[in-house]
């Protein structure tokens, strides 16, 4: 089925809330018409199990593209991607369709937060690259699991889908608590929130309260096929806007900016532990311990407490394992890295970003005596320019494919 491209694409259309003018399409895959595979629940998961599900992913993709380009579509199409075709490579078969489709359609790919956490590294090359060929990215189902929002900073997305849950318990503090994060987001970045499972006039309404100007859901029309001729769409999409790019270690992107001061590792200890207590309701932490011998069994302790209520923890340092603690991302350093001399703490959430960055000035003797050169921030920009620095080397979560990158053409 999959080796025969046995796809088909269906195309639910986007409205403006404000006009009910058609904004743009989500392609959405069915399988083989008729068969148990016909559901794309029931068709991933028989390919997860064959090891198939990034190749399946490519073929869903070029389907949409493919219908998409010959209906001339002028539209934004919005594309989903499965985590785990972060790193399969494009069959060669399909090169064709997907080169075409970024020389003349408006795509925008769609991630969940689930992507992130699997695969950091993988998700911000293959983010980097939708953005140089000019196209957007959307962060799916936000609000279904709490982890998400904490997760949004580092997608930056241009589109913010409302999960279709919210609209439907609008007075939970829970929904409130999500949909103030991604209004502060909205409009600190310009980016375009949309809300998904509209199907009444009560759910339309609602969701412009929330901030939406965009619709998705029955009452705007079910997947069907796309119209032979596509019609022009409301110019509603623009990109979020970005933050500045920033490259080095943590410390060479925060001490510049900030206040550097000398002190000893005991002095700063406080500073580490109070940025920890930050991360125990849910946002992401990323700590470098220089070496194996400091990230001690009480610190795996806490650790390993605050990874089950966030949706990424890790711990970065020479001879570190993978997995150095139940529910912690490891990565180990060689002893040349630049990131061997420094002592990071960086938390990110929807609500919070602060990071202590800390340079060993290389002193011998007692260890709690050694002294570095320290900065800390809550500014979020440089605060997530750090943590990005540190997503880049952490290892896939246990079960991603590790075949290759994004490689579309």
């Amino acid at each position: 089925m999959i080796g025969g491209r046995a796809v088909t694409p269906v195309f639910q259309p986007l409205v403006s809330l404000a006009s009910g003018a058609l904004v743009g399409y989500e392609a959405l895959a069915r399988g083989p018409a008729g068969t148990r595979w016909e559901a794309p629940a029931t068709l991933f998961a028989a390919a997860r199990e064959a090891g198939l599900d990034g190749e399946l992913d490519w073929v869903c993709r070029a389907a949409a593209y493919r219908v998409a380009l010959e209906a001339g579509l002028r539209t934004p199409l919005f594309v989903n991607m499965e985590p785990r075709a972060w790193r399969t490579p494009c069959p060669p078969d399909l090169a064709g369709v997907v080169a075409a489709a970024h020389d003349r359609l408006r795509v925008v790919t769609e991630m969940t937060e689930r992507a992130i956490a699997d695969d950091p590294s993988a998700l911000l090359a293959a983010t980097a690259h939708c953005r140089a060929a000019g196209w957007g990215v959307a962060l799916d189902d936000v609000g279904a699991d709490p982890m998400s929002l904490a997760l949004m900073p580092f997608v930056h997305p241009d589109v913010v889908k409302l999960d279709m849950s919210l609209l439907r318990s609008p007075s939970e503090p829970y929904t409130a608590q999500v949909v103030a994060a991604v209004q502060a987001y909205a409009e600190a970045s310009g980016a375009t929130i949309l809300a998904e499972g509209v199907e009444t006039a009560v759910h339309e309404r609602i969701a412009r309260t929330m901030g939406a100007t965009i619709g998705q859901g029955w009452r705007y029309g079910r997947p069907g096929p796309l119209p032979a001729t596509a019609p022009a769409a409301a110019p509603l999409l623009t990109p979020a806007s970005r933050p500045a790019s920033i490259a080095g270690t943590p410390y060479e992107i925060v001490a510049p900016r900030r206040p550097v001061v000398e002190t000893t590792k005991g002095e700063l200890m406080p500073i580490s532990r109070h940025l920890e207590a930050l991360a125990e309701d849910g946002p992401v932490l990323l700590a470098c311990f220089q070496d194996a011998q400091h990230f001690t069994p009480a610190t795996a302790r806490r650790f390993a407490r605050i990874a089950r209520h966030s949706p990424l923890v890790a711990a970065i340092g020479v001879g570190l394992p993978e997995r150095p603690a139940p529910g912690i991302r490891g990565a180990s350093l060689t002893t040349g890295d630049p990131l061997r001399d420094e002592w990071n703490v960086i938390v990110v959430g929807p609500h919070r970003a602060a990071a202590l960055v800390a340079r060993d000035l290389g002193d011998t003797g007692p260890d709690r005596d050694r002294r570095f050169a320290f900065a800390t921030t809550h500014d979020r920009d440089l605060v997530i320019a750090a943590a990005r620095s540190l997503l880049r080397i952490i290892a896939p979560a246990e079960g991603a494919d590790a075949a290759g990158l994004l490689t579309p053409a």
